[in-house]
């Protein structure tokens, strides 16, 4: 099993925090409306510290913060270090990536990666990281906006299985890394660290090319660079990976 009821708890408490902190939707301490189903999980959250009652509603506390700023670091590094495998082509040794600056469209670029030739190594890289797949997923559809909490009834999805169903299955049919083989790993993996690398910097390039940016923006630019260079090693992992998000 992948998905572990921890991870279950963690992901739909990150969706909870994530709506609490960046949304509009009060969520009040005697739950009402789709808003009930939810009401396990605030009591749980609350009992451990990270959400707190303010008035009639619950409020993130420090602590709840804390693990969400962690998380979107995390999420950070996975859309810049991860979501890069998510187009190889293992014959050819191209990564869809390669050319993500030639394309103006999103629809150019759907249309271009939806070839077949190209496969998902994303969980494969996790798991040769020894970083849990099943939340590299669960960014994957954070990425695509599968929790949308602007839709109606999107609690009840949050609290259903099939999303978490999904994940599961995702992992287990994903390519795994004794697929491709440890030396072919190492090979892909330092190969999509230095076209990250490279993309970071021609990212850096474009923003400085922008009459609007300033020099301090420069300065975060290449800062960012710096940051990702460890990745050459392709058995580096960022300690960020490494801490607990939420203890049950």
């Amino acid at each position: 099993m992948f998905l572990t009821p921890d991870n279950k708890k963690t992901f739909r408490a990150i969706i909870l925090l994530n709506e609490m902190i960046n949304g509009t939707h009060q969520f009040q301490t005697i739950a009402n409306g789709d808003d009930s189903v939810l009401e396990p999980l605030f009591i749980e959250l609350m009992s451990k510290g990270y959400v707190q009652t303010s008035g009639m509603n619950y409020q993130v506390t420090a602590k709840g913060q804390e693990v969400f700023d962690t998380f979107m670091k995390r999420y950070t590094e996975y859309l810049k270090v991860y979501d890069i495998f998510s187009y190889v082509d293992l014959e050819s040794g191209e990564f869809a990536f390669a050319r993500y600056f030639d394309f103006t469209t999103d629809e150019a670029w759907a249309d271009f990666t939806n070839n077949e030739r190209f496969d998902d190594l994303r969980i494969a890289v996790a798991i040769f990281k020894k970083i849990d797949p099943a939340e590299i997923v669960f960014m994957s559809f954070i990425n695509e906006n599968r929790f949308d909490t602007a839709t109606t009834g999107w609690q009840m999805d949050l609290v259903s299985d099939n999303d978490w169903n999904e994940i599961e299955d995702i992992c287990k049919t994903a390519i795994k890394p004794e697929e491709v083989g440890e030396d072919a790993m190492v090979d892909m993996i330092g190969q999509g660290s230095e076209l990250m690398i490279k993309l970071l910097e021609e990212e850096q390039q474009q923003n400085q090319n922008n009459p609007g940016n300033t020099n301090g923006g420069d300065v975060v630019e290449e800062e960012t660079v710096e940051y990702y260079q460890p990745y050459y090693d392709p058995y580096y992992v960022s300690p960020i990976w490494l801490l607990p998000l939420f203890l049950w």
